[in-house]
């Protein structure tokens, strides 16, 4: 097995399920209950569900991850798509590398994903760095958030 080098996030700690095969390291998803390739983003993805599911409380009967939707008459896929109780788009998760800046380009990415879904918050994280924003009801606008909001 190869010395697998995993970053150090800026979100809490998980003791990840690591399972090698042909030499590859694979993650097991809780939500999906699958092992994936464990790829930078995958890393950050998992790091991030835990935060959602273990410190903010969000039912994982909530959360799905990889949703597929059509933007602009192009398949896409949304990171992590949470609902509400109601089955209302709640939240929208973009999740990239811990290596990738993010941009303005990553929030026009989930600004455009969300034109399908107008969910209440949206959110953006390399693992190091995260940013969330709220659907103000006054105005339909969103304003950024200090910290994440418990579901």
């Amino acid at each position: 097995m190869k010395n697998l080098k995993l970053p150090k996030l800026n979100l809490p700690d998980i003791n990840p399920s690591i399972l090698w095969r042909n030499n590859q390291a694979y993650i097991k998803d809780e939500i999906r209950k699958k092992n994936l390739l464990l790829t930078p983003e995958e890393w950050v993805r998992q790091h991030f569900l835990n935060l959602l599911i273990k410190t903010l409380n969000y039912p994982k009967a909530l959360i799905n991850i990889e949703k597929g939707h059509k933007h602009l008459q192009q398949q896409k896929r949304t990171d992590i798509h949470v609902y509400n109780r109601k089955g209302d788009s709640y939240l929208l998760v973009e999740c990239k590398a811990p290596n990738i800046k993010l941009s303005q380009a990553t929030l026009q990415q989930i600004s455009s994903y969300n034109a399908a879904f107008n969910t209440q918050y949206l959110a953006i994280t390399n693992g190091m760095k995260h940013y969330v924003w709220k659907k103000m009801t006054k105005n339909n606008k969103y304003e950024q958030l200090s910290e994440f909001p418990f579901f």
